[in-house]
């Protein structure tokens, strides 16, 4: 917080580029969560089942990239044997 020094060494400069890209990607993935899969539109009076309705989303979110990654080997399974 506040103003940034004036000397600051190397090896700050690259953790704090690295801690960017590692939240970048940490972001895109709650962006893409809003954007395809409705996170932005929880409306929920209670916090349990604010909880539960973001606990869903993800787990959806994980099915979806499980089962593409499934489908994928099994074109590749199949592509082999046509």
């Amino acid at each position: 917080m506040g103003r940034p020094p004036k000397n600051v060494s190397k090896s700050t400069k690259k953790q704090a580029r690295d801690d960017e890209r590692f939240r970048n990607a940490i972001e895109g993935k709650f962006g893409q969560a809003k954007r395809r899969y409705g996170l932005n539109c929880i409306m929920a009076k209670l916090s349990e089942t604010a909880e539960t309705s973001i606990g869903i989303t993800f787990l959806v979110i994980n099915l979806s990239t499980l089962l593409r990654q499934i489908s994928c080997l099994f074109f590749v399974f199949i592509s082999e044997y046509l």
